[in-house]
């Protein structure tokens, strides 16, 4: 054999494994997982990098991922596709051409996820899933491009989609629309499934809306910042796509850019005297049924002394963690679907606060797929799609359809 060959065998060796990640054997179409991973790791590797030479944010070179799916969101034969501004905010609305005998649209408003840092309501997958729904439902839906960290931290993400929504359920524009005001959802995936759960509940506390939401649908959605050892953080630390690493960036840089709070959230020493008495909220030897504990047991996240900071009250504000409200304004929830995962760091965000809304006397239904994994659902527009996330697009149709 020659020096060629011997080189290919190296190279071939090097690109094994550099691919190869240890998947559970659970998941389906591991290969397919591993290639897809290594390109999502090469990207933070890269971002990781120019962050440390000081040349781009890590998140701006995160960003490739939205610029590279955008679309520019078109009418097709059944539904009819503009951009428009809500109150100041960018939206996608998606209107369905089929005639409904003068009945009027069920609505949906849907945010999108990426970490509160990355993702646009205009990137292909998003765009699918709102025209399939808008199709298949024969219903309008919104889809909100909401400001993005790090040029903008809590509560501005916050504040952009409660204002669409807010500006949608006024009489105008529901009549403009078509839309029946008992017939409206609010659902987002990942931080989006965040944000649509922290709208869910503040709109029971605002005087001025008279609306009520008739569904709330949380998409493996992040619910909670103040336990990041949770079972499904230790299972799945170093799963595809969403690491525990990356998760954690996430949220500390939903709050702020000092990568101190990264570094303290990583260790889970984050807390403080001031979000002591939350804890019990999110408490999982409690919230967690028996099957998803594992082998873990449960130790109380450390709590260090007084922080009366900005960072620390945007921590524990239940508009950034949802799960932190007490029972009295979960009874007033409208029902709920909540898609969890087995392999993804999220998972017991999503159960615990199932539990809790069971407990609170809501309607909820708890979609568990055991060979899922975090961001399946957004990558059945990938050329390495996955079985699993067209299960999961069926299954949120489906709910949407027969409880909206």
């Amino acid at each position: 054999m020659g020096s060629k060959g011997i080189l290919l065998i190296l190279a071939g060796v090097l690109v094994a494994y550099y691919v190869y990640s240890p998947i559970p054997y659970d998941i389906e179409e591991r290969w397919k997982l591993m290639v897809t991973d290594s390109f999502f790791r090469s990207l933070s590797n890269l971002a990781e990098i120019s962050e440390l030479l000081g040349l781009k944010h890590y998140m701006g070179v995160m960003m490739f991922l939205t610029v590279a799916e955008e679309v520019v969101p078109a009418s097709d034969d059944s539904v009819k596709v503009t951009d428009a501004l809500f109150y100041d905010v960018p939206v996608v609305v998606y209107e369905p051409k089929r005639k409904t005998n003068g009945e009027l649209n069920r609505a949906v408003i849907f945010i999108h996820g990426g970490g509160w840092c990355l993702g646009s309501a205009r990137m292909g997958p998003y765009d699918l899933l709102s025209r399939r729904t808008a199709k298949e439902l024969n219903a309008v839906v919104v889809s909100v491009d909401y400001r993005l960290a790090p040029a903008y931290h809590f509560p501005v993400q916050f504040d952009d989609v409660y204002n669409v929504v807010k500006y949608i359920v006024q009489d105008h524009l529901l009549s403009q629309y078509s839309v029946d005001v008992n017939r409206i959802a609010v659902s987002g995936d990942s931080a989006g499934g965040n944000l649509a759960a922290a709208v869910a509940q503040q709109l029971q506390e605002d005087p001025e809306v008279q609306v009520d939401l008739k569904a709330q649908v949380l998409l493996y959605p992040a619910l909670q910042a103040l336990d990041m050892n949770t079972p499904s953080y230790q299972q799945n630390e170093h799963m595809p796509i969403l690491p525990k690493t990356l998760m954690v960036r996430f949220w500390s840089e939903y709050f702020t850019s000092d990568l101190s709070l990264f570094h303290a959230m990583m260790s889970n020493s984050h807390n403080s005297l001031e979000s002591a008495h939350l804890l019990k909220f999110v408490n999982w030897s409690v919230f967690l049924p028996e099957i998803f504990r594992l082998k873990y047991n449960y130790t109380m996240p450390s709590r260090k002394s007084s922080d009366p900071s900005e960072t620390i009250s945007s921590i524990t504000d239940p508009r950034a963690s949802p799960l932190l409200v007490d029972d009295v304004k979960l009874q007033v929830l409208p029902k709920a679907y909540i898609l969890t995962c087995e392999y993804d760091v999220l998972r017991d965000d999503g159960v615990m606060y199932a539990t809790r809304l069971r407990r609170a006397g809501v309607q909820v239904t708890l979609e568990h797929f055991k060979d899922g994994f975090h961001g399946a659902m957004m990558l059945t527009t990938w050329p390495t799609s996955f079985e699993v996330g067209h299960r999961m697009v069926n299954s949120y149709i489906k709910w949407l359809d027969n409880n909206l």
